[in-house]
């Protein structure tokens, strides 16, 4: 009997979770860009978003992303598919920065945000491996705030590399947020203090930084809210 009821507990869970999450198909009709280019291409077999962050955009980690219509995201799990290029008019410095954004507000003006550095993953030097993986909160928690007054806290490494598709996925809860890579049960990046409000939501975005050509696939998006 114990056993009986368990299962059908765990079914109703699974139900539940299935029903909450969201499918998003990434057409013009349900993307804003914001400070980026957008355009749709099939890439190495899959429909994608292309961005690409204006050229006006001097600043790093700033608000030049892809937003996604209709989404209030507090809690939950976003998981996505990327990759990205360097564009041929890249700088030195360029990365191949490619991530999410999310608890966006309605004005693009705070937001969380982790992403990629694909290059580094890959670099002979090792203090640029480290920094493979970014946590970011805009406006006041930049990259290089949070490297200068907690080295490492906000960093880390992970094997990837450019031009190849990349599953992503970030799980957010309150105050924590955790990124895991191409299906890995071990998150490659933990983050337990969020700079915004643990009870902030908003809505999502793709994110990309200066020199890169950056594609976007299978959004998929769970809400707990």
């Amino acid at each position: 009997m114990k056993r009986t009821l368990f299962a059908l507990v765990s079914c109703l869970l699974l139900g539940t979770a299935h029903l909450n999450a969201q499918h998003v198909k990434l057409t013009y009709n349900t993307l804003d860009p914001v400070q980026v280019s957008m355009s749709f291409e099939k890439v190495q077999g899959r429909q994608a978003v292309r961005v690409v962050k204006d050229s006006t955009v001097k600043e790093f980690d700033e608000p030049t992303f892809v937003r996604v219509k209709g989404i209030d995201f507090a809690n939950g799990t976003i998981e996505v598919k990327v990759l990205s290029r360097l564009l041929p008019t890249a700088p030195d410095f360029a990365r191949g920065f490619i991530g999410i954004a999310f608890r966006i507000d309605e004005r693009n003006s705070t937001y969380e945000s982790m992403y990629l550095r694909p290059t580094n993953a890959r670099a002979d030097d090792q203090v640029r491996r480290n920094h493979s993986i970014q946590y970011y909160a805009y406006p006041d928690f930049k990259f290089d705030r949070l490297r200068k007054e907690a080295p490492e806290a906000y960093e880390s490494y992970a094997d990837m590399a450019l031009n190849e598709w990349i599953t992503l996925k970030i799980v957010v809860k309150g105050k924590q947020a955790q990124l895991y890579l191409n299906g890995n049960k071990q998150p490659s990046l933990v983050v337990h203090d969020l700079k915004q409000q643990a009870d902030a939501s908003g809505a999502i975005g793709l994110w990309v930084d200066v020199g890169t050509e950056g594609y976007f696939s299978d959004l998929k998006i769970t809400r707990n809210n």
